[in-house]
């Protein structure tokens, strides 16, 4: 029982939001939410994607603060056939996801700085738990039947609540080297954390076939103190943090009016998150203990390419390199890196407004021992749409909205004596945002 609840616990500090990638969250501008295909990117949020192609901006300095706000659904369903359900769901909920970019360029050169949550940044909430923590109490029922308490029926209170957030602080410098040929330099900070508070409360069975009534009580008043144990309520409340640091080259090509290229590459970001332990009866965390959470190394390239002046199509491919990351042992499930493949339109339908639509595919290929009920990644669809307005002088305005649909996962999990069980994963995810960009003569 406590194997599968110590099992099931330790991958709840894990709550990415990115819409593609295991870790990394894509989604670092509403321009990307109104295209998804950035990686040729000539605008502020070339920061994130190409920060070779800043030097592609006038000269002076230009500001963006943008924020968006992200719904997120995950569904569980098991079929272990002594559960009182079978059906857990749980939500994430952001209203703020900020960036904020600002870059000085003056003649070939382009320095730059970004904030972002780079990787999580929300809450996931289980109000009524899960089937990793409730499987094991339900099993109970078997034990507690053989020692003559005649059970049928149990109940229990759980809430689980984590919380992940992985803040980047980046600065470029960009050089024009020729018209056609642009460099870039950069590093970005990292601050991680990761928290999580839970509870497993009032665990009662129906003794002899009366109403249902604590076990712990039940126990403890017959003096059984070992079986009383077993059923005593459980707290939780752990925080994991650690930092980092991600190394970022690039370069942008023009080699002929109207084609942009750009290519990025962030290297590995070793991370170690330590433990901080203020509550936990169940003894799961050591307090200071470490574990390895690194960011995979990734590798974008995008092409924009201007069919007409006023119509101009995108292309990116983004590769994470999982399989190179340390997981603790987690990246063996993977069985190929992940990866992003996306397309967008912006259209000039007047000097003063700009629409755009994307779309991306981002395929998983991973095990299926690497999936659990509160920690899995599945492979997406996502479409964006949106606008750019400037109907005020160097004033821009960028409204987008997009939604991710996944491939459903599943996998047959064993259960000793009682048998197999399958269980099935399913998530939606949408989200909504606006930026503002001014630039400074």
């Amino acid at each position: 029982m406590k194997k599968a609840i110590v099992l099931a616990l330790a991958v709840l500090v894990s709550v990415p939001l990115a819409f593609s990638a295991i870790v990394t969250n894509s989604n670092q501008s509403i321009q990307y939410y109104r295209m998804l295909a950035r990686n040729a990117s000539t605008d502020i949020d070339a920061v994130f994607y190409n920060p070779a192609g800043l030097v592609k901006l006038a000269d002076g300095f230009h500001l963006s603060i943008q924020n968006q706000s992200i719904w997120q659904d995950k569904t569980v369903t098991n079929g272990f056939p002594f559960l009182n359900t079978d059906t857990y769901k749980g939500t994430t909920r952001v209203p703020v996801f900020p960036d904020i970019y600002a870059v000085y360029k003056t003649g070939k050169l382009a320095l730059s700085f970004g904030f972002g949550p780079n990787a999580g940044g929300g809450t996931a909430k289980f109000n009524t738990g899960l089937p990793d923590l409730e499987i094991p109490f339900a099993e109970a029922m078997l034990p507690l039947d053989l020692i003559g308490a005649g059970v049928n029926h149990y109940s229990m209170a759980m809430q689980f609540e984590g919380k992940s957030v992985y803040y980047g602080f980046q600065v470029n410098a960009s050089y024009a080297f020729t018209d056609w040929l642009a460099g870039s330099v950069g590093l970005r900070y990292i601050s991680a954390k990761n928290t999580y508070t839970g509870s497993i409360t009032n665990i009662s069975y129906d003794f002899f076939g009366g109403p249902l009534q604590s076990a712990y009580n039940l126990f403890t008043a017959y003096g059984m103190p070992s079986w009383a144990a077993l059923f005593v309520d459980r707290h939780v409340d752990v925080t994991q943090s650690g930092t980092g640091f991600t190394p970022i080259l690039g370069i942008h090509l023009s080699p002929v009016e109207g084609l942009n290229i750009g290519l990025h590459y962030e290297f590995k970001t070793p991370l170690t998150l330590t433990n901080a332990v203020t509550q936990d009866n169940l003894g799961l965390f050591i307090d200071g203990a470490t574990s390895h959470a690194d960011i995979p190394a990734i590798l974008g390239v995008g092409a924009s390419y201007a069919i007409i002046p006023q119509l101009r199509a995108h292309a990116s491919y983004t590769l994470y390199f999982d399989k190179n990351a340390n997981w603790d042992g987690r990246e063996t499930l993977v069985n190929s890196n992940s990866y992003d493949l996306a397309f967008g339109l912006e259209f000039d339908v007047l000097p003063e407004v700009t629409l755009s639509a994307g779309y991306m595919s981002s395929p998983m290929d991973l095990q299926p021992t690497f999936q659990s009920a509160m920690s899995f990644n599945l492979g997406a669809n996502t479409v964006g749409f949106g606008a750019q307005l400037r109907i005020i002088p160097k004033l821009t305005i960028d409204l987008g909205a997009l939604i991710a649909t996944y491939k459903d996962a599943q996998q047959t999990l064993g259960y000793g004596i009682f048998g197999s069980a399958s269980e099935n994963y399913h998530e939606t995810t949408w989200g909504f945002g606006i930026g503002f960009g001014y630039h400074f003569d």
